[in-house]
């Protein structure tokens, strides 16, 4: 059955990074939408302070493929890139039933002020949510599969290096999910100040004798399992040396081009520790007898709102000002947790 209501073409604008640290508004023609799919204004979209700040900074190999539908261009310049975007259908083609005009959703979608995308990738927000904490699905999908890699027991004690947004959750889900303490080490006071509001044992500053203060705070034992999502190679290195025999270092930062230096012949060897890398395009595969992105993103949806995540967002800009916005993130990071562009309810 054909929909009631479908409109014409709608021009809008799209961010695009032209080169390195240079970001631009492009137009473009929203076509209205064909069977099977849905056209959506957006209402806010989110900056990753991880990834996405390496795609802005050339930090990305130029010839990785890209992981998204909705991304355009290439890694090697220009490309329109994001994955954070929160919206209202504006109206629906022909045979979909379970999207309809007004209803919120969540996309990963670059910033963009209009899209038209097939219906199977918006996601319905819980009803009444407000569209800020709709903005953390992707950070808090990402976590979720961070402490599923985790693995961690009752009882157990994780450290947490980086409280960016990611991290701030990931620690929160730890908490969650049974771990006896908690404990974070993050060099920004203000981050170390939000991750104890969120629930955290004990936040640390990084530097000298680090692992001896967590060996410490372990009562000798280190830490059950490290979470290294500060995207700063030096504090894998910090992972591994405070990491408990037989305990396991998971790896959630993407480093780009970043080298990583390792040593591995001390602590890592004697203490027979696990090095493993966390990507949210996988579900570990020994929970995928029972788990799949379905299951995933319906944990996701119901933690949502028990979460209070829009005490994250520290900063606000309208879209017009988005390439303002990336310089700030850029320049000075340690200022900001979240940073969101405003497109005004409805687009």
């Amino acid at each position: 059955m054909a929909p009631e209501h479908v409109y014409g073409d709608v021009e809008g604008r799209a961010l695009w990074f032209a080169a390195p640290r240079k970001a631009e508004f492009r137009p473009e023609i929203i076509p209205p939408p064909g069977p099977g799919q849905v056209r959506v204004r957006t209402i806010v979209s989110a900056i990753s302070y991880g990834t996405e700040m390496l795609v802005y900074r050339g930090e990305v190999p130029p010839d990785t493929v890209l992981d998204l539908p909705t991304l355009a261009g290439r890694y090697g310049f220009p490309i329109k890139y994001g994955y954070a975007t929160v919206g209202r259908v504006f109206d629906v083609g022909a045979g979909v039933a379970d999207f309809s005009p007004g209803d919120l959703v969540f996309v990963h979608h670059p910033h963009q002020s209009a899209f038209t995308v097939p219906a199977e990738m918006p996601v319905h927000l819980p009803e009444g949510i407000d569209p800020l904490s709709g903005l953390f699905v992707a950070n808090l999908e990402t976590a979720v599969n961070i402490v599923h890699d985790a693995s961690i027991r009752l009882g157990e004690t994780a450290v947490v290096f980086g409280q960016g947004v990611v991290g701030l959750l990931v620690a929160r889900l730890l908490k969650l999910a049974g771990a006896g303490r908690v404990l974070t080490v993050e060099p920004v006071e203000a981050r170390r100040k939000l991750s104890l509001e969120m629930g955290v044992d004990e936040a640390m500053e990084p530097g000298e004798n680090l692992a001896e203060r967590i060996f410490t705070a372990t009562n000798g034992r280190g830490a059950d399992v490290t979470v290294e999502v500060s995207g700063s190679p030096r504090a894998l290195k910090s992972a591994v040396d405070a990491t408990a025999d037989e305990g396991t270092v998971v790896v959630a930062s993407w480093y780009g081009i970043k080298p990583v230096t390792l040593d591995l012949g001390g602590r890592f060897h004697r203490g027979r520790l696990r090095l493993r890398s966390s990507q949210v395009g996988r579900i570990p595969p020994e929970l995928a007898p029972r788990w799949d992105r379905a299951r995933r993103m319906e944990t996701v949806l119901d933690l949502l709102p028990r979460l209070g995540l829009e005490r994250l967002v520290s900063h606000r800009f309208p879209f017009e000002e988005a390439p303002a916005a990336f310089r700030l993130v850029d320049e000075r990071p340690g200022d900001m947790v979240q940073v969101i562009l405003d497109y005004g309810e409805g687009g």
